[in-house]
Order: structure tokens, then C-alpha cells, then sequence
């Protein structure tokens, strides 16, 4: 793989690009090894354990930064025009591969939800790529609202439904929340009427409540992260170990690599749960310091977005913007029990 394809310096491309992309992508890089370094410390005795090769997920994860790395530059090097207009396709596409994860035998199921499939011998989540595709394709729609046709509209609406449907059966109530605020806000940034907004919300909010009714899982860990105490021992077992570990980080925290709670106490502490590792292993310092990041990373997507000319591009700015650091702001939400 060509060395400007991964790093910034080496991209002569990234030098027209105005001042704030550029930075973006500095602290898009800077988020992803910080990452990295979190990954390896939280993994690691886990590896151990269950692998014998300490380095077994970071080095995993580092393949697949560096593919994702080359796809990043890769469509940076796309007009977004064309990125626009064909991401109809590609979310068709994965749509397909959504319902494909509902047919018995074919999805994989990991503690209670289908969420993945394999292609060819690799394994993927449909939902996740499908948020981009989603914010492209809401971004193309709602730039031109006013000028496209009701049955555009209509299939659109239809597309939409469809996809998040299939995600809240999977079942995922989390990702199906996370693409619905992305696509709420998106519309409400384009400037939606508030009568149609407010439907959606409905429907949205009546969607939810009849998962929560049907899904007796949704609902106990709905309960349990109200009042994780009282059943500490058992739906609130894994948030009580979290906020363990945030508290035990103290001011400084602990030091790279020495948290406790990660060897035994705490579970998935390397994928949902890792920022209360990272919470024990630098305190409320560096807790501060990660969010006064994520505040500055927005401030800078959001003058980002203000920069474009065209209303669908500003659009694309404002989902990823939702979807990066709205996503991990509730994350830390759920780990610390706010």
C-alpha cells in the first residue's frame, strides 16, 4: 500500500484541502491511535487468556486500521458528487445483507442478537457501514427536498423505514436509536417541515416502546443502567465493574497499563466497555482531556460543515459529526453511568 494512503504528511492531494480538513484528519488519526494504545493495554491479558498471544486483537485491529485507512484516502479521492449520488446502491446492498442476518442459518447470533454475517470468511456488520451510506443518502435527499418529487420522497421514506426495521429486529435497539438521530437531526438541519419531524418522531418513539415491550432483554438493561445497584449481581454487574473502574482512576489514575478491574472484574473491557479502562489508567485528568477532545473535534467538524457551499455537503459534515462524537459521547455515558 502506497505510504500517502495512510499518512497524512506524505498526501500532496491533502494540501488543497482547506485548513479545517486538513486538521480533521490530523485528529481523526490522533482518535484512532489513541485507540490503538487503549486497545493494547485492554486487550492484552484477555489475549492472553484466551488466545496465548497477548497481541492478538491489537494486532488485528491494526490490520484492519490500516485497510481502513487506504478505503479512507481512497474515497477522499472520490467526488463526493459521485459518492452522492451512488450510495443509493450501496445502501440497497446492504440492506440485502441486513435482511440476510434475519433468515435462520445465515446470521450469526452473539448474546441473543443476529448482527452479522459472514462474506466469504469474512465477518461483517451490515450496520455499521450502513450509516455512512445512510448519511450520504440523506444528504443527497434532503439537500434537494424541495425540488424533488413526492415519490422520491416516498421511496425514500420507504428505504429508511425499511432499513430500520430491519436493524431494531436484529434485535439492535442502540444502532436503530444512533441512525435515527443521525437522520432526525440531518432533517432538521436541512430545514424539514417541524409537522413531518415530529410524525417521525412519533413513529420513531412508538417503534421503540413496542421493542422495549417485546424484547425482555432491552428491557432489563434499560433498568439495570437506571438502577445498576440493585441487581449488581446480575443485569447490573457489568455498569457497577465500569463505574468501579471510573472511580478507582482517581485524579491521575493509574498508570498506562495498570488497570485492575480489566483482568477479571470487568467484562468486555476491550471493545463496549474501554473507556473505563481508560478512566482507571489516567483518571479524571485524562478523562477531561478525552472529552475537551471530543468537544473541540465537534466544534471543528461543526465549522466544517459551515464552510461548504452547498447544503447537501454541509449535511454529510453534520451526520458524520452526529455519528462520530454523538456516538462516543453516549458511550461514555453508558460506561461512567451518567
Amino acid at each position: 500500500m502506497p505510504l500517502h494512503f495512510i499518512v497524512p504528511i506524505y498526501d500532496a492531494d491533502a494540501q488543497n484541502w482547506g485548513w479545517e480538513a486538513r486538521l480533521l484528519r490530523w485528529m481523526t488519526l490522533i482518535w484512532v491511535a489513541v485507540g490503538l494504545i487503549m486497545l493494547f493495554s485492554a486487550s492484552y491479558t484477555e489475549a492472553i487468556e484466551t488466545t496465548g498471544d497477548g497481541l492478538y486483537y491489537f494486532k488485528r485491529q491494526v490490520l484492519w486500521t490500516l485497510i481502513g485507512l487506504g478505503g479512507f484516502n481512497a474515497i477522499a479521492r472520490i467526488p463526493l458528487k459521485y459518492l452522492l449520488t451512488r450510495s443509493r446502491l450501496v445502501l440497497l446492498g446492504l440492506l440485502i445483507l441486513l435482511v440476510l442476518t434475519l433468515i435462520p442459518g445465515l446470521g450469526t447470533t452473539v448474546n441473543g442478537a443476529t448482527r452479522w454475517i459472514e462474506v466469504g470468511i469474512v465477518p461483517i456488520q451490515p450496520s455499521e457501514p450502513i450509516k455512512p451510506c445512510l448519511i450520504l443518502q440523506a444528504a443527497y435527499i434532503y439537500g434537494r427536498w424541495n425540488q424533488i418529487p413526492p415519490r422520491e420522497r416516498i421511496f425514500w421514506f420507504a428505504l429508511a423505514s425499511a432499513i430500520l426495521a430491519a436493524i431494531l429486529l436484529q434485535p439492535n435497539l442502540s444502532t436503530t436509536l444512533m441512525c435515527g438521530i443521525i437522520l432526525w437531526l440531518m432533517a432538521i438541519a436541512a430545514g424539514l417541515s417541524w409537522s413531518l419531524l415530529g410524525m417521525t418522531a412519533i413513529g420513531g418513539g412508538t417503534l421503540a416502546a413496542l421493542s422495549l415491550a417485546l424484547q425482555d432483554y432491552q428491557r432489563r438493561r434499560i433498568l439495570s443502567f437506571l438502577n445498576p445497584w440493585d441487581v449488581a449481581d446480575g443485569d447490573g454487574y457489568q455498569l457497577v465493574q465500569s463505574m468501579v473502574a471510573v472511580a478507582s482512576g482517581g485524579l491521575w489514575g493509574s498508570g498506562f497499563g495498570q488497570s485492575v478491574q480489566k483482568i477479571s472484574a470487568l467484562p468486555i473491557q476491550y471493545s463496549d466497555f474501554i473507556f473505563a479502562v481508560f478512566a482507571e489508567e489516567f483518571g479524571f485528568v485524562g478523562c477531561s482531556l478525552a472529552l475537551l477532545f471530543l468537544l473541540a473535534y465537534g466544534g471543528l467538524a461543526w465549522w466544517t460543515a459551515a464552510s461548504a457551499h452547498r447544503l447537501s455537503h454541509q449535511l454529510v459534515a453534520i451526520g458524520a459529526l452526529v455519528a462520530l462524537v454523538g456516538q462516543a459521547s453516549i458511550n461514555i455515558g453508558v460506561v461512567t453511568g451518567a
